[in-house]
């Protein structure tokens, strides 16, 4: 099944064609990211525009480097939440017109189930049953996963999540837009055990998360270590960066580690934006192989917002079956634990 992926839920044009026998053909992805850069955050409706504009020559891209045209297209997947509803109503327009023109099913995707099966795109994909590690500006949930669409909620952020956590301490200390990925890449260069950050709730049982005590935590630090300059000196900050990252690092490798003993399983998947950041991959991977679990990640171009996963969800739903009818499908937010199983047939 030749299957087109569309990807419109934040500030990322992403478009693909996925084949259910040879894999991925063609993928395109456009960042807004100079785009909101002045504001320091995504601007809804600037970025429901965009999508309108960079959308449709996109379209006509993706199916040129996929050698294939609109006609030979089998089905359309775009996704349908949760996200920004302006910019979801750009895809699911789109996705759902082009579905009616050329009398094809289609269906909306979760963005999250997305990410969690973005790791199927590699030549070695995990095998059912993990447990997943979703981690990204909007989300930080563990997850086990029997099959796709069975999944059972082990524990969650009550309140930042891990990759907002990232952005907002990049604020705090003056940082480019998009602040976690720069603040990460300045950890590098700075001394982790400087400062003494907390560890959240991982002094009490459980799987849920909490970051945005460390945000405070980090926000006294830059008080307290202030120079005659608004900030503190270079090194503080570089400092600063590495305390942080390690914090938020070894709080999700203890979960995860907690959540892979508590199912029983013997694979991880993480993914998600924050699911790039090469500290958590390896200090996962070291910690985790200890234990005996497999740790699996997708591409780092595929962690981000991307049409590739999309298209690859949505052509798993669409052999088993499922689409939706043909009206524009746009929920914000919807609960992961609220999909069908694949087996279960969604007309």
């Amino acid at each position: 099944m030749l299957v087109l992926g569309i990807e419109t839920s934040c500030d990322e044009t992403g478009l693909a064609v996925y084949d259910s026998e040879r894999g991925l053909v063609a993928h395109t992805l456009y960042s807004q990211v100079k785009l909101h850069a002045e504001y320091g955050g995504v601007v809804p409706e600037l970025a429901s525009r965009d999508h309108v504009r960079k959308i449709l020559p996109m379209l006509n891209k993706v199916l040129e480097e996929a050698g294939v045209n609109k006609s030979q297209l089998e089905g359309i997947a775009y996704t349908a939440g949760p996200g920004l509803m302006g910019a979801l109503m750009v895809g699911g327009a789109m996705g759902t017109a082009l579905g009616f023109a050329l009398d094809i099913p289609v269906i909306g995707v979760h963005h999250m189930e997305g990410h969690l099966l973005a790791p199927m795109l590699e030549d070695k994909p995990p095998a059912f049953p993990f447990v997943a590690l979703l981690v990204s500006g909007g989300h930080t949930q563990l997850v086990s996963v029997t099959g796709i669409g069975e999944y059972e909620l082990l524990g969650e952020s009550v309140d930042d999540a891990a990759g907002e956590a990232f952005d907002k301490t990049a604020k705090l200390l003056d940082l480019d837009y998009p602040g976690g990925p720069v603040l990460a890449a300045m950890a590098d260069r700075g001394q982790i055990d400087r400062f003494s950050f907390p560890r959240p709730m991982t002094d009490r049982p459980g799987l849920d998360f909490s970051f945005s005590g460390l945000k405070t935590f980090t926000r006294n630090l830059i008080e307290k270590n202030r120079g005659d300059d608004v900030l503190p000196d270079d090194q503080t900050i570089l400092d600063i960066c590495a305390g942080f990252q390690e914090a938020v690092v070894d709080t999700l490798v203890i979960k995860c580690t907690r959540a892979v003993r508590q199912a029983k399983m013997k694979t991880l998947v993480i993914a998600g934006g924050v699911s790039a950041n090469t500290r958590l991959r390896h200090k996962l991977e070291v910690a985790l192989g200890k234990e005996g679990v497999e740790v699996f990640y997708a591409r780092h171009e595929f962690c981000t917002d991307n049409g590739a996963m999309i298209a690859y969800a949505g052509c798993q739903r669409l052999l088993a079956g499922q689409k939706n009818p043909l009206l524009i499908s746009a929920t914000p937010r919807w609960p992961l634990d609220q999909l069908t199983s694949l087996v279960q047939e969604n007309v």
